[in-house]
């Protein structure tokens, strides 16, 4: 079935589409789901180039990239938004961004720079710590 968003819904909660998806007409006069409230822009392309990939998880992909003005490294973390199947998901992303937009400065705590999104992924920027290597994989 698919909800309001265009995305397809499946959802082991039963989990309702609708408010949680607000939508925009794009440029192909389709619509599109609209995921971040506020971000930096949409062409992330023209001031960061792409570098190696440092990680994935169930929604993304996280890479190295440069600031093409500064030479400043990032990290760069792409969330697909065919991956947002549910309202629960899209919230978890928000939360996400809005949770790292309020820590506080610190040098034991990764921080969010800047958003963008375009029509098919939201793209985090953070500090890019270069410790490297999976959180999880160092836990252990």
């Amino acid at each position: 079935m698919e909800n309001l968003c265009g995305v397809f819904k499946k959802s082991k909660r039963n989990e309702k589409p609708g408010e949680y998806c607000p939508e925009k007409i794009n440029n192909n006069n389709t619509k599109t789901l609209v995921v971040l409230k506020e971000s930096t822009g949409r062409e992330i392309g023209l001031r960061y180039e792409l570098g190696r990939e440092l990680g994935r998880n169930e929604f993304g992909i996280t890479y190295l990239c440069k600031d093409r003005q500064t030479g400043e490294e990032l990290a760069f973390k792409s969330i697909s938004k065919n991956k947002l199947l549910t309202a629960s998901n899209i919230e978890d992303v928000r939360r996400e961004v809005e949770i790292m937009r309020y820590l506080p400065e610190h040098p034991n705590i990764v921080s969010l720079k800047y958003t963008y999104e375009d029509d098919d992924h939201v793209h985090l920027l953070m500090e890019h710590s270069k410790g490297g290597g999976d959180l999880l994989d160092r836990i252990i």
